[in-house]
């Protein structure tokens, strides 16, 4: 790759942190503020998209900000791999910003200036950790993330908001800190240097148990990815409103901690030193228990996004997986899964906001008939299951179809199964309800409903997405293309 320094990367960072004033400013004014929040994501997205034809040209952008330590700057980079997940980060945010229009206004939200504060800089962060250049920046925005999707988390302020948002920032500050902290310190002690590299950063310097144990102490420290048992603060975390739980639990803060997991395995170890040490195996076991784990407890939720949140808990396990398959295929399927899940997971939850927007219902009971009554919003729906089951015609059948190559690659029958046998459990928790949507009516009772008409505002979006989810089946070759360049 050839190098270019560029401040572009720095200006991706900064441009979401740059509209907090604006937005601080105008909170008086829904609509300026609203449209303040619109315009800097459409800046955002802009700019990484100006990035990609350069990194498809085989250069890497990159920007040295300050000097920490020799082999540890506080360094901005973009790859083939940072700019497939800027790309669907920055794009779901200008959606997620539609649809919390609608949502906020539509169930007159307290502290909706404060909402999209936050939100901003928790973007500004999640574009950081994807352009980070080596462990140090990464860690740097991971904590800031974490930091601003607190307030997000505890936005209603109840009792229960506040005591999720203890045990949100438990399991992921103290994992961070207690484990993730000591191992970075431990490896810039062994390598002199946390630069990520394809070839990893230990050469030789590094015994097969030294490296074991640190790569369960990151598998588990990056507690973002929700691997178990570290994964109760996701389920906890759904009391935030919709558009927190979208983008933020489907997407930005999810992915920051499987994306953090990709890195230190990809640039820190490196397939070759994983691969003689065998330690693709610990992390796959680790990953196939948390999968069909997520889909059994998903199985037995009645409240729609706690089902939400046990399967993306399993989905993101597939991103680990992959990853630990040590294939060309398996990694491709695993890195391409943070684009297709986002699509689909997104949509999914945008649904889940809609119907609790026009209705008042979040628990699955409730919503026998309800496609007749709202069909766009299940008609969604479905297709972001679709994509989530790992079904044509939707992008999830080609991240699941690249790491079943992978299994095989591996020759691993068993985590073939695995991921088959997830999938089957992804088609039980998600297609009866879409199927008591359109062909039961209510009951009566807790099944019984009236409807309101859905914010425009709520529906488009989820549209957006779940017509995105279809749009990649057919032309997923864009981000192909950048985690090849970005896995050489």
């Amino acid at each position: 790759m050839d190098p270019v320094v560029s401040v572009r990367p720095l200006l991706a960072v900064l441009v979401s942190l740059a509209v907090v004033p604006v937005l601080l400013s105008s909170g008086g004014r829904p609509n300026v503020r609203e449209a303040w929040t619109i315009l800097a994501g459409l800046i955002k997205f802009g700019l990484i998209v100006s990035l990609v034809p350069g990194v498809l040209a085989g250069r890497e952008f990159s920007l040295t900000l300050f000097s920490f330590a020799p082999g540890a700057d506080i360094a901005l980079r973009v790859d083939g791999l940072g700019l497939v997940f800027a790309l669907v980060a920055s794009f779901l945010w200008m959606v997620t910003s539609l649809y919390s229009i609608g949502y906020m206004r539509g169930l007159a939200e307290h502290s909706q200036t404060r909402f999209y504060c936050f939100f901003a800089v928790a973007l500004s962060s999640t574009i950081g950790a994807a352009f980070a250049a080596n462990l140090l920046t990464l860690y740097l925005f991971y904590e800031i993330l974490s930091l601003s999707t607190y307030p997000l988390v505890t936005h209603h302020q109840d009792e229960e908001a506040r005591k999720s948002g203890r045990k949100y920032l438990a399991y992921i500050l103290g994992t961070s800190i207690g484990l993730v902290l000591p191992a970075m310190i431990l490896s810039y002690n062994v390598a002199g240097t946390l630069e990520f590299s394809q070839a990893g950063i230990f050469g030789a310097g590094i015994s097969p148990a030294m490296a074991t144990v640190l790569l369960l102490v990151f598998l588990f420290g990056f507690a973002k990815a929700a691997i178990v048992p570290l994964h109760a603060w996701l389920p906890a975390a759904m009391v935030a409103p919709t558009p927190v739980s979208a983008l933020l639990h489907a997407v930005a803060v999810v992915k920051v901690g499987a994306f953090s997991i990709v890195r230190v395995m990809t640039g820190i170890f490196g397939f070759d030193l994983l691969g003689s040490f065998h330690l693709g195996y610990p992390v796959a076991i680790i990953a196939s228990v948390t999968i069909i784990l997520g889909s059994l407890i998903a199985l037995s939720q009645d409240e729609l996004k706690r089902r939400l949140a046990f399967s993306t808990v399993s989905q993101l396990s597939y991103i680990v997986l992959g990853v630990a398959l040590l294939t060309p295929y398996g990694a491709m399927g695993g890195i391409l899964h943070i684009v297709m899940h986002a699509l689909g997971k997104i949509t999914l939850f945008f649904c889940a906001g809609a119907i609790m927007v026009a209705t008042g219902k979040k628990y699955i009971s409730e919503m026998a008939g309800i496609g007749k009554r709202m069909p766009l919003t299940m008609g969604a729906f479905f297709v972001g299951s679709l994509s989530i089951i790992g079904l044509p015609p939707c992008g999830g059948f080609i991240s699941k179809w690249y790491l079943a190559l992978g299994t095989l690659q591996k020759q691993s029958p068993l985590l073939l199964g695995v991921i088959l046998t997830s999938s089957f459990l992804n088609a039980v928790y998600f297609l009866p309800i879409v199927y008591k949507a359109f062909f039961h009516g209510p009951s009566g009772g807790k099944g019984a409903f009236s409807v309101t008409k859905e914010p425009l505002m709520c529906v488009v979006p989820l549209l957006l997405t779940a017509a995105g989810s279809v749009v990649l089946f057919f032309w997923p070759q864009l981000f192909i293309d950048l985690i090849e360049i970005g896995l050489r």
